[in-house]
């Protein structure tokens, strides 16, 4: 099913009472993440309907000027280094229309969580600290967090209490697990109401992390 957006939805199995916005990494598209919503085995009578847009295909510098899928071009390993900020930003925005959407559709932010892996959570974090309505939270896997020297300028009070969940693989070759713990220790410092899990994969999901996030998934979305 497309949306307007450019999105596969999964509607809920019963009147929709919340929604999940979940973005998928780099060269992905919003097919990647679909087959999880099964495995995570939640309540029929949640109302939760899952979204995963698509990225919009952009040239990605360390691939060789490649055009793919993704949030925002890649100039350099070192993540925090030469940021796409322009990038970053236009990928908020879509985001932004998204929650707008749902909201749209009578939806309260509080009942709407965004989610992303890796690229697609670093887009999650970066808009939903910003985002002028408090929203449900942050499920942030495999990921760090974006333009983290702006943060204490944008954050937006609104999204101060916001839960969030950060997951990373231990053995992780693409975004290094200390990337991910910097990003934690930083929004810890700023008394975020985070959760902090590492599991032994490398950059992926595990039948331990999808239990653990499903648990997560019901509580913040029942509250």
């Amino acid at each position: 099913m497309q949306s307007p957006l450019d999105a596969v939805v999964i509607p809920s199995a019963s009147a929709h009472k919340t929604s999940v916005i979940w973005l998928h990494g780099l060269g992905a598209d919003g097919h990647d993440f679909e087959p999880i919503v099964p495995e995570l085995k939640l309540p029929a009578d949640h109302g939760i309907q899952f979204i995963f847009p698509h990225a919009p295909y952009r040239a990605i510098t360390i691939n060789g000027g490649l055009t793919m899928r993704a949030w925002y071009d890649v100039k350099d390993p070192n993540l925090t280094k030469c940021e796409d900020v322009e990038g970053i930003t236009d990928s908020s925005r879509i985001l932004t229309e998204f929650i707008d959407a749902e909201r749209g559709r009578g939806i309260a932010a509080n009942k709407i969580l965004l989610a992303g892996f890796s690229q697609g959570g670093a887009i999650a974090l970066h808009t939903a600290l910003r985002f002028p309505y408090r929203l449900a939270g942050v499920l942030a896997l495999s990921t760090y967090l974006p333009m983290a020297s702006q943060l204490r300028e944008e954050v937006h009070p609104a999204n101060s209490g916001i839960p969030i969940f950060m997951a990373h693989g231990k053995a992780d070759p693409v975004i290094p697990l200390f990337q991910g713990l910097r990003s934690f220790e930083q929004l810890k410092k700023m008394n975020y109401m985070i959760e902090w899990h590492v599991y032994p994969m490398l950059h992926a999901v595990c039948p331990q992390e999808l239990a653990e996030i499903s648990s997560w998934l019901q509580h913040q979305l029942t509250q």
